[in-house]
């Protein structure tokens, strides 16, 4: 795909700008094709924003608009494969479904137990206030952090023993 000049945007902004050729967009917008300038006209042909049609009237190209922002647009970003399970499974910080596959389930356990800090020891009513602003089944969740050895209990006390660490 061909990349969008500055020029190419300056120009098309620059026809809209212009209060002839605005008022004449305006009005093949509105399908109001009598009396236009034919100067207008031009311009706007010549910034994609108009073309004459195979009966020779004019028609406005506001799907010029919908091609610029798409040549314009950044390449979509390269997301390594633990961020795109992330962007998958959670919506707004939150869980879509517990149930996934173990490798999925994984990467979204190790990004839930960075909730924990390292040496603190939380009691378990702290551990699921944490797990509910993740999903409504937080007892899945502390069970399957437990399963996993990312958390390890005692009685009704909680640490956080594997996941990553950031340092």
């Amino acid at each position: 795909m061909v990349r969008v000049s500055e020029e190419d945007l300056r120009r098309v902004l620059g026809l809209l700008y212009q209060e002839d050729t605005l008022r004449v967009f305006a009005s093949l917008v509105l399908g109001d094709t009598g009396g236009l300038s034919p100067k207008a006209l031009d311009r706007l042909a010549s910034g994609g924003l108009a073309e004459p049609g195979d009966d020779g009237e004019w028609r406005a190209r506001p799907e010029r608009f919908r091609e610029l922002l798409r040549q314009r647009a950044e390449p979509p970003e390269e997301l390594s494969a633990e961020e795109r399970v992330l962007r998958t499974f959670l919506v707004d910080g939150r869980l879509t479904t517990t149930v996934m596959r173990r490798d999925k389930r994984l990467v979204v356990l190790r990004y839930i137990s960075r909730v924990f800090e390292p040496g603190v020891r939380y009691p378990e009513s702290d551990v699921n206030v944490a797990l509910r602003a993740f999903h409504d089944d937080f007892a899945a969740l502390r069970r399957y952090l437990v399963d996993e050895g990312m958390l390890s209990r005692e009685g009704n006390v909680y640490w956080r023993s594997g996941g990553p660490v950031e340092v």
